[in-house]
């Protein structure tokens, strides 16, 4: 026989295994989107508390003033001061994101959570509403709503944008019902004889809240955006009720003027607080697919 077949037994180094370092709880979630966007929020909400002028009050002797020691944002083209603009109007822009979405994911979760339980002719007919609503571009749906509502105002707007924007949550959460509706303890709530909607939040909504909850905050992201839009069209809330999306339809005589802290500023909140919530939404949705994976 050939003497390479064989091997001879003796010493060998041990390969010296480094454990792993454990993971600190601040790696992979978007702290600095977080604080970043409570600072902001905070600073909305304690606006009376920092704001240096009536955000309402017309100076017509410093109208499109640059930033300095006295006006730290500037003026605007009517002589407000657009640091007290700035934490004043932004509540009522964060005010519409979160009441468009809590109307929207009611509506999306109702509807979902329907569709998933009900008979398969049912289910069907839900779903082809559902895709021909989501086909139907959504800043056009919410011009017509508006325009049949008439004036904007706060609660309109809000209404308009939650119930054109349920649609891709309804989806996720009838997948996620036809999933869960046979386990053994919704049958047992059935036979118990409890209702649609006792067995929807007592037994549904836990199930599939952690799937929905990044597209939930995509929606806050995407409802101020829209109000923005809308009053930058000159079609949203009056230029006398203070957002960002409102002092941003004053783009144009700006532009004309050259001041370019009118645009600027308000721009530059409305981007950092959509970004903030676009990485919070995408680390919830990195979160989810993680736990179905099982990792």
């Amino acid at each position: 026989m050939n003497n390479h077949l064989f091997e001879l037994a003796g010493n060998r180094k041990t390969e010296t295994v480094i454990p792993k370092s454990k993971k600190k709880w601040y790696e992979g979630k978007p702290v600095v989107s977080a604080a970043i966007l409570i600072l902001i929020v905070l600073g909305c909400l304690c606006a009376e508390l920092i704001m240096t002028k009536d955000p309402t009050y017309m100076d017509l002797l410093n109208y499109n003033k640059a930033p300095d020691r006295e006006f730290l944002f500037g003026t605007d083209t009517m002589g407000r001061d657009i640091f007290s603009m700035i934490w004043y109007g932004g509540r009522i822009s964060i005010l519409i994101g979160g009441l468009a979405t809590v109307i929207s994911t009611f509506i999306a979760v109702v509807v979902g959570a329907f569709s998933g339980v009900a008979p398969a002719w049912l289910d069907e007919l839900i779903m082809r509403f559902t895709e021909i609503f989501l086909s139907i571009p959504t800043l056009l749906l919410i011009i017509l709503l508006q325009a049949i509502m008439g004036n904007a105002n706060i609660l309109s707007l809000s209404f308009v944008i939650g119930v054109t924007s349920w649609t891709s949550i309804a989806k996720v959460v009838r997948t996620e019902v036809r999933q869960i509706r046979n386990s053994e303890y919704i049958i047992a709530a059935r036979c118990m004889g409890a209702g649609f909607f006792r067995i929807l939040w007592k037994h549904l909504v836990p199930n599939f809240f952690s799937s929905i909850m990044f597209m939930v905050v995509m929606n806050v992201r995407t409802a101020m955006i829209s109000e923005a839009t809308l009053s930058f069209m000159g079609i949203g809330l009056p230029i006398e009720v203070i957002t960002w999306g409102s002092m941003l339809s004053l783009s144009d005589k700006a532009l004309m003027t050259g001041s370019w802290w009118i645009i600027l500023i308000p721009g530059l909140f409305l981007i950092a607080t959509v970004l903030c919530l676009t990485n919070i939404g995408n680390a919830c949705r990195e979160q989810t697919n993680r736990k179905e994976s099982n990792f």
